[in-house]
């Protein structure tokens, strides 16, 4: 496996997991700013929509990061670029 495909490998693995729960926070200060569900027992609205702010960038880093490794491996898979010789 070339030095790349283990870097984005890796990166893939450990943000598929940071983004878990941020995703999970982040649905969850959502609902808390509407009241379903009962998340609005949480906390309040003000607090849950500075919260819900706060993570935009964060979350978008995160599934950025995410995402296109994932894609360049699977294009790697699929056979849409092609491996490099090992030099």
């Amino acid at each position: 496996m070339h030095a790349l495909n283990h870097i984005c490998l890796k990166l893939v693995r450990w943000t598929g997991w940071i983004l878990l729960p941020v995703i999970l926070a982040f649905f969850a200060t959502g609902y808390a700013i509407s009241g379903r569900y009962g998340f609005g027992a949480l906390t309040d609205e003000r607090t849950a929509l500075t919260l819900h702010k706060l993570m935009h960038l964060p979350l978008g880093i995160l599934v950025v990061a995410h995402v296109v490794p994932s894609v360049y491996l699977a294009m790697l898979r699929w056979g849409w670029i092609k491996q490099r010789s090992e030099a």
